[in-house]
């Protein structure tokens, strides 16, 4: 699966965000929410979230940046499944984390969707879009 694009949907009153439509098929399996980089929340399909970690499961239990990085991940997430209109609960404790408003951007991030407040968003993507714009060399050698 791959998520692309960028959508603009509001938080109900009861933490509730629909999906974009688009999104739908790749999620209404389920699908798990959880703390990403940069204070956005990351949005897996239940498959894709147990790709994702694998290399937490595999790593030591003696190294202490992966058990950080690890307890961190897993105690934020949930496991959500869409209703019929498409939306998710957000939990507060994410909602927080992320500082969600009422407006908030969903985009599609390669493997996942990420949930952004609306601000928030704007002020990364300004900085970022000046940055992409100079990029004249290989971002990753070898891959591109």
């Amino acid at each position: 699966m791959l998520f692309l694009g960028t959508h603009s949907p509001r938080l109900d009153d009861k933490g509730r965000l629909a999906l974009p439509a688009k999104f739908r098929p790749d999620l209404e399996g389920g699908l798990v929410i959880c703390k990403g980089q940069e204070r956005c929340l990351y949005v897996f399909p239940t498959a894709q979230f147990a790709t994702f970690t694998q290399g937490l499961a595999d790593a030591p239990i003696t190294d202490a940046r992966a058990r950080h990085y690890g307890r961190t991940l897993f105690a934020s997430a949930s496991n959500e499944i869409p209703d019929a209109q498409g939306r998710i609960t957000v939990p507060p404790p994410l909602r927080s984390y992320a500082g969600l408003s009422k407006d908030c951007v969903v985009i599609g991030a390669n493997n996942r969707v990420e949930i952004w407040d609306a601000q928030a968003w704007q002020q990364w993507s300004e900085q970022a879009d000046e940055a992409f714009a100079q990029v004249a060399e290989e971002v990753l050698p070898g891959i591109f």
